[in-house]
């Protein structure tokens, strides 16, 4: 009796210390998961000592239940991080004239470099392991070692140039930050894609100048323009004018007494073949050029001469 006693007591206990090791295994164990277009960090804490690195997982996938497991999601897709220069932090150009704008950088973590990310360049902590905030680290990342030479790259550019010649040479400057930046970052997890300087601001009294110098430029280029066509027409009037005279000088030499004769005599034809007229010849004048006259036949009365 006794025994069995002391058989069941054994049997409670083991089955406790099953149980209890169950319940430990489930509460201490997990299974993370990393996302489509993360790369993940994962880690095994340790009840006494220190986490250790485990391994890096693409997503989406996740490691399978294992104990004191823990990831860090790092994505690897591109982000956009905009730096401002507006107002105390304006910038003055060459010439001394401040300007505010805004440089945007586009970046991405390398995928094969994620490890390096974590170990040197980030930390955990504070949150970035949460899920909720899976981007906090590459921004904390982003601040610790690419915004401050960034901005300094971006006003040592501009203040290259005088004020009113930076948005000729955006694209330029642009592109001497992104040189800049990607020759600090060419060996680090950092990928850079592109540096874009936009949004240049001058201040009010400069771009009002500015807009009634054009405003004034494109007035001149109007009366210009219209004076270009007042001579034109000048031109046209006077080509036309000599192009009548021309004409009158031509006529003049053609209308010779023979031609005036010629054209009176197939006039008088023309009046002869009417059936309305009668026509009286009387030979006067040189060479018997009749003068030419109708009479009313019908009415008593003196004949009507028409010269």
């Amino acid at each position: 009796m006794e025994r069995n006693w002391t058989a069941r007591i054994v049997a409670g206990v083991l089955g406790g210390l099953v149980v209890l090791s169950v319940v430990v295994w489930l509460v201490g164990s997990s299974n993370p998961h990393t996302p489509a277009g993360y790369v993940g960090y994962v880690t095994r804490g340790a009840v006494f000592g220190k986490a250790q690195f485990v391994k890096l997982q693409t997503g989406p996938t996740s490691t399978g239940r294992g104990w004191l497991l823990d990831v860090t999601n790092v994505s690897v897709t591109p982000y956009t991080y905009t730096e401002d220069f507006m107002k105390e932090d304006s910038v003055l150009s060459k010439d001394n004239l401040k300007l505010s704008f805004r440089v945007h950088t586009v970046f991405k973590m390398r995928p094969d470099r994620v490890q390096d990310f974590m170990d040197n360049f980030s930390y955990l902590g504070n949150g970035q392991g949460d899920p909720e905030h899976p981007d906090e680290i590459v921004r904390v990342a982003y601040g610790n070692f690419i915004k401050e030479p960034l901005r300094t790259f971006s006003r040592d550019e501009v203040q290259k140039h005088n004020g009113l010649e930076v948005k000729d040479n955006i694209t330029s400057i642009g592109q001497a930050i992104e040189k800049r930046i990607r020759a600090i970052t060419d060996k680090t997890p950092f990928e850079l894609s592109s540096v874009v300087v936009g949004n240049i601001q001058y201040p009010q009294e400069v771009s009002d100048a500015v807009a009634n110098k054009l405003a004034t430029t494109q007035l001149l280029e109007r009366k210009t323009t219209e004076i270009e066509i007042e001579k034109k027409d000048k031109e046209k009037r006077v080509i036309q004018a000599q192009g009548i005279a021309q004409a009158m000088a031509i006529i003049q030499q053609q209308l010779t007494g023979q031609y005036l004769q010629h054209e009176a005599i197939e006039a008088q034809k023309l009046m002869v073949n009417s059936p309305n007229n009668t026509v009286v010849y009387i030979p006067v004048g040189p060479m018997g050029v009749p003068i030419v006259g109708t009479m009313d036949v019908t009415k008593p009365g003196a004949p009507v001469v028409k010269k």
